[in-house]
């Protein structure tokens, strides 16, 4: 039951960790945490901009979930999936970004000129479709 709004769901926390990520990092990337996350792999990347994109997909779920018929009581384990949706969604990116910096290529593809191709569009739905649906089984929400 109301599949289509639990896709959607999955779609909005990786969209959201992404944006939070982003504006997170941006704002305050390297304040706290002296380490970048991956810097071989994508020197960009920092612990704030993952705890900013964290926040941000945790609260999209939150927001989510009731439309897609979750009660009150299964919420801690939307966040809990939400949660490792985003993780999976960031090891997805990275792994992409680890293949691009193999093959010496700054873009994966030229379709979409300036956004590091289609492949960088959808590394993180890639690997997080499939954690989400498990975490969903597995929690039973």
């Amino acid at each position: 039951p109301q599949g289509h709004v639990w896709l959607l769901t999955a779609l909005m926390i990786v969209w959201a960790a992404d944006t939070g990520a982003y504006f997170a990092g941006r704002k305050f990337g390297g304040r706290w945490f002296a380490r970048r996350m991956a810097p071989r792999i994508s020197p960009n990347k920092t612990f704030e901009g993952l705890g900013g994109g964290l926040l941000l997909a945790v609260v999209v779920a939150l927001a989510m979930a009731p439309l897609a018929g979750a009660g009150a009581a299964q919420l801690p384990l939307v966040a809990l999936a939400a949660v490792a949706t985003v993780l999976f969604s960031v090891v997805g990116d990275l792994f992409e970004s680890l293949l691009k910096r193999h093959v010496g290529a700054k873009d994966s593809g030229t379709l979409i000129p300036g956004h590091g191709g289609v492949l960088d569009r959808v590394d993180s739905v890639l690997a997080a479709l499939p954690a989400f649906a498990v975490a969903k089984i597995w929690l039973g929400f």
